[in-house]
């Protein structure tokens, strides 16, 4: 009688390489590895297939998905400007989705009866996967190696990999960070970071300079965009996923993007977190430039307030819940008219935009301007206040500190 079979959501890193083994044995199980490239630094994705083939897995799938990545998940985080209580751009919380995604229809392809990942029990990524699963498949079940088995701590799981041959990478107890990473950017966390007093060393930062050791003249840039999506880096069109490691290199270069916070976890607890992100930063400040000019107001102004229930919402692993798909319909039709070009200054660790302009701009200089040329009838602002203050005044002589009824 054949195993019933479970695809794995692998790395190939330690943690994954023992949950195969953990699979087998202990769930008796026939594994099949998917290992997906959403542009993380690690390489040797057909080392780590050829790992999970001689841990006697029945297939490992590595996929490329970089421009899938980019192209359905990058340019919605794109439109809503992304940034999850207001400090940082969603991260692992957009790979995950995507991820989880093919898990299930790696599943389907393999006749599976179960999904299973390496997520610990504290983290956000352990929701955020089975939430997508549930979403597109709930029939299938999930298993989480992590939150089952008895080994607390890496030395354990180094010493449960060479208890049961699984090849240990060299100095596997070594690294004293946990690191995600993808295109758009890189998380930090654990080790010396665990104390939030600690100053971030050097040996964190990999994608971003030291500010200090940035050049000593300004790094111009310019981007631009089409109904709200990015095409273009110094006038050379390019598709999204290039876009965001050409930007990544320009802004990193110049010591922009790294972020040292404390952040709310959907499980409840607080965690500090540095990230790097040079990218994602730089694109959602030229994004919020085009859309300053090309949004109306009052409509901009509702959108600032919808980024970040769609923030919180892919935050807690609900990309694929009816409240996320109504936010995207929302925030695709202001982008009709986000097209245009922006002009950044990069320097010593800061970017600011110092030029926007676009065809569909409701900036009007004529109305804008303090010259003798303008043409806005400062006199029709007497009316305008008026009526403007005609609630206020109202309230004033009926309850305000001078009325009747307050001095009474």
């Amino acid at each position: 009688m054949s195993k019933e079979k479970v695809v794995l959501a692998y790395s190939g890193g330690l943690d994954t390489s023992v949950c195969v083994k953990w699979l087998q044995d202990e769930k008796n199980l026939d594994v099949v590895c998917v290992c997906g490239n959403v542009g993380q630094e690690e390489t040797g994705l057909d080392a780590k297939k050829q790992k999970a083939l001689d841990l006697g897995v029945l297939d490992c799938q590595v996929l490329d998905l970089r421009d899938e990545f980019s192209d359905e998940f990058l340019t919605k985080a794109i439109a809503a400007n992304s940034m999850y209580e207001n400090k940082y751009p969603l991260l692992s919380a957009l790979s995950r989705p995507l991820l989880a995604k093919k898990l299930v229809e790696v599943a389907h392809e393999f006749g599976a009866t179960y999904v299973a990942h390496g997520c610990t029990g504290k983290g956000n990524d352990q929701v955020r996967f089975e939430a997508a699963v549930k979403a597109l498949d709930p029939e299938l079940k999930v298993i989480a190696p992590v939150r089952e088995w008895d080994l607390k701590c890496r030395p354990d799981e180094v010493a449960y990999a060479h208890a049961h041959n699984v090849p240990v990478p060299e100095g596997a107890n070594d690294n004293p960070y946990s690191i995600d990473d993808n295109l758009w950017g890189r998380a930090i966390e654990c080790g010396h970071l665990e104390d939030p007093w600690n100053e971030p060393l050097d040996d964190a930062w990999v994608m971003t300079k030291n500010p200090e050791d940035t050049p000593d003249t300004p790094t111009y840039t310019e981007i631009e965009f089409e109904a709200g999506k990015p095409v273009a880096v110094d006038g050379k069109k390019m598709k999204l996923s290039e876009i965001v490691i050409a930007l990544n290199k320009i802004s990193g270069d110049n010591g922009f993007g790294r972020l040292d916070l404390v952040e709310d976890r959907l499980v409840g607890l607080k965690s500090r977190e540095c990230y790097e992100v040079p990218g994602a930063l730089t694109l959602i400040t030229a994004h919020k430039a085009l859309e300053d000019i090309c949004v109306e107001g009052d409509l901009l102004k509702t959108k600032i307030k919808l980024e970040q229930d769609w923030a919180t919402a892919v935050y807690n692993g609900q990309w694929y819940s009816p409240l996320k798909n109504a936010l995207d319909a929302f925030m695709a039709d202001t982008q009709k008219f986000v097209t245009g070009t922006v002009r950044l200054k990069f320097f010593k660790g800061n970017c600011h935009v110092v030029g926007r302009k676009s065809p569909f701009s409701l900036y009007d200089y004529g109305l804008a301007t303090y010259d003798r040329d303008t043409t806005f009838d400062e006199k029709a602002s007497a009316g305008f206040i008026e009526i403007d203050t005609l609630s206020l005044k109202t309230w004033a002589k009926v309850q305000g500190p001078s009325s009747a009824a307050a001095q009474a």
